[in-house]
């Protein structure tokens, strides 16, 4: 039997991150900052206001974004997962890791490593893979070997097809 894959609810991420904000008495200006802080010593590129404020009308936001404000709010990208049972998060679901200290992404090589190794336990072709996986296709998968970006709400989707924390193949990178 199949698990169900839960969408990843960005408008709650947002409504959580504006109930944070607004209880800390904080501008959207300086919720910006407070994210940004952290990494003001790297060449990362800061993330503006405008990127935070528009996140739930994006169909797909970077994930160094949603990991940062997730990492703020000190919740994991299961937490929002709209009719997935509230579950308290385990260790490796949450982002707040001292390890983690720069800008954190996904390692879509160990993702790629990670979706291989069970398609070829499960003795399923990448086109198999894909029909079970919302939104994606063969080469979008087979592609993630490369290392190219991933956003959400569409990496969770293969984190819980995989049956593993997003948090499982998150890095700290220096951009």
């Amino acid at each position: 039997m199949k698990n169900p894959l839960f969408d990843f609810d960005m408008n709650a991420l947002h409504d959580a991150l504006d109930t944070e904000r607004c209880a800390r008495h904080l501008s959207w200006a300086e919720l910006a900052v407070e994210i940004n802080e952290p990494f003001l010593g790297t060449p990362s590129i800061p993330i503006s206001v405008t990127t935070i404020k528009n996140m739930p009308a994006k169909h797909s936001v970077t994930s160094a974004v949603v990991l940062q404000v997730l990492r703020w709010l000190g919740r994991s990208p299961e937490s929002f997962l709209s009719g997935r049972p509230n579950l308290v998060p385990t260790p490796t679901e949450t982002l707040s890791s001292p390890e983690l200290s720069r800008i954190l992404r996904f390692d879509t090589r160990a993702i790629h490593a990670a979706l291989n190794a069970e398609r070829v336990k499960k003795r399923m072709t990448w086109s198999q893979v894909a029909d079970e996986l919302p939104g994606f296709t063969e080469s979008m998968l087979t592609n993630l070997a490369t290392g190219p970006l991933i956003g959400f709400p569409r990496v969770m989707m293969i984190t819980q097809w995989l049956c593993s924390p997003a948090a499982t193949f998150v890095r700290d990178c220096s951009r």
